[in-house]
């Protein structure tokens, strides 16, 4: 069953985990982890194989975005015959449902020959082992605004934030106080009455984050 939390909404990594499975001799070792776009994921693959440098492969699938309309994935068989490694992992994530994250599944050859089936077993198996115990967060649709407003403001403005779950991006001091939150989605309206009753203004338009 899918965990992606709603049509909007979906689950991400909380942390980087690995888990190891043996099939028929060889080792197949799963780290599972966030990933906010294709140059961490190549960045985590490079990490994994500095890691394991003298594995024989580094199979691997990603997904960036809602799983349900991913904005990127790709995977890759690392040498391994063509749709037998990549393909499993990246079919394992899709089916758990979460969204920026990537799989990498580093191969110890173990002097038995798998098969094709084998080996598309193997690596699904051992992502299934990571992802059944990867620690996960709620992904909120959030939009992003841009404050002018008083000193005074600052306050009642953290207290909103705090109160209903909008994270202040960052924050400057000069003649008047300019900050970037990103608000969820579904607080938006009551952000905008917020500013409304406060005086505060918009610097530009909301855009989503």
């Amino acid at each position: 069953m899918s965990q992606a939390t709603s049509s909007n909404g979906y689950v991400t990594p909380a942390a980087t985990i690995e888990r190891e499975l043996e099939v028929k001799k060889s080792r197949f070792i799963a780290r599972a982890g966030p990933v906010a776009d294709r140059q961490a994921a190549l960045a985590f693959v490079e990490a994994v194989k500095a890691d394991y440098p003298d594995a024989r492969h580094h199979c691997w699938a990603y997904l960036v975005g809602n799983p349900e309309t991913a904005a990127s994935a790709a995977m890759s068989d690392d040498g391994e015959p063509s749709g037998t490694a990549g393909k499993p992992i990246l079919n394992v994530i899709q089916h758990k449902g979460i969204g920026d994250v990537i799989v990498v599944v580093t191969r110890y050859f173990g002097g038995v020959k798998l098969g094709a089936g084998g080996l598309v077993r193997a690596y699904a198996g051992a992502t299934q082992q990571a992802l059944a115990d990867l620690p996960l967060d709620e992904h909120r649709p959030q939009r992003a605004f841009t404050l002018a407003f008083d000193f005074a403001d600052e306050q009642p403005l953290r207290h909103w934030s705090d109160q209903y779950g909008a994270q202040l991006l960052s924050i400057d001091y000069g003649n008047r106080v300019t900050a970037r939150l990103a608000v969820p989605v579904e607080q938006v309206d009551a952000f905008e009455a917020f500013l409304g009753a406060q005086g505060i203004e918009r610097l530009e338009p909301p855009n989503d984050d």
